[in-house]
């Protein structure tokens, strides 16, 4: 993945919004313009990413905010989704969902 001058990189998004939430790119169609009137006001990075399961793509947007997220997710049909179950190098659009092992607490 290429980095332009200025733009945010994957791992800072990952890092200050860590709360993530992929939708079907045809639901991210149809109603992008509410998707966009949401994010607005919630302090959400102006890009997110795509990732591939069983190929389908899947839009992935970013919050700082886990309600924000939660909500989010609730009211489009999105699924959370941990950036440590994306794929590495070559494979870095691959979702492996539910293989993110649990973040320690304490």
């Amino acid at each position: 993945m290429t980095k332009r001058k200025g733009e945010l990189s994957a791992s800072t998004i990952d890092r200050d919004w860590p709360h993530q939430v992929a939708l079907h790119h045809l639901v991210t169609r149809r109603r992008y313009n509410e998707i966009q009137a949401f994010r607005e006001d919630k302090n959400c990075p102006p890009r997110g990413h795509s990732v591939c399961y069983q190929d389908e793509w899947y839009n992935v947007f970013c919050f700082a905010d886990e309600a924000h997220a939660l909500v989010f997710a609730h009211r489009f049909g999105g699924e959370i989704c941990d950036p440590r179950e994306r794929g590495r190098g070559h494979a870095w659009a691959q979702w492996k969902k539910g293989t993110a092992k649990p973040k320690r607490r304490g």
